[in-house]
């Protein structure tokens, strides 16, 4: 049987992401901006999601391309939560004591710290993820990359589908 050419859909997931991550560092240098453990996060989910679409591209709908695809659509889902997660928090009124900032550090935040120190260009957070930041037609940075994880989680399930 004949398999679509999904090899095209995988490019776009590709340079999408790795655009999304390179705007991510270079918005962060030109503002002079803060960014948070949970922003140091989400910049390197595009930048895994860029690789691992990139599998989707040299494979196409051979098994390790299809692996490729499900490890995107993972990274895509897991990126929407943390996106959500911090528009969440970024809504909260001050006054009621939300914050990322805990007495342990998680998960992402000991990754996160771990990377700044190996490359503080790319990985250094020195903001705080309650705090809202610049915002343009009142949509933050992480309700834009919430939008970015959603166009690449659709776009990754399109493609998984096609090569079915």
């Amino acid at each position: 049987m004949f398999a679509p050419a999904v090899r095209p859909i995988w490019l776009l997931i590709a340079l999408f992401s790795a655009t999304s991550a390179a705007l991510s560092i270079g918005l962060t240098e030109w503002f002079s901006l803060h960014p948070c453990h949970l922003c140091i996060f989400q910049r390197l989910l595009f930048m895994a999601l860029a690789v691992l679409a990139l599998g989707g591209v040299v494979f196409g709908a051979a098994s390790a391309g299809m692996i490729a695809g499900g490890l995107v659509l993972a990274t895509a889902g897991a990126g929407l939560g943390v996106a959500g997660y911090q528009s969440w928090l970024e809504r909260q009124p001050p006054d009621l004591g939300f914050s990322c900032v805990g007495p342990q550090m998680g998960i992402i935040e000991r990754l996160v710290e771990w990377l700044g120190q190996q490359v503080p260009t790319l990985f250094l957070a020195t903001g705080l993820c309650d705090e809202m930041g610049p915002q343009w037609l009142g949509i933050s940075f992480a309700n834009a990359a919430f939008a970015g994880y959603l166009l690449v989680f659709g776009l990754a399930a399109w493609a998984l589908w096609r090569s079915r």
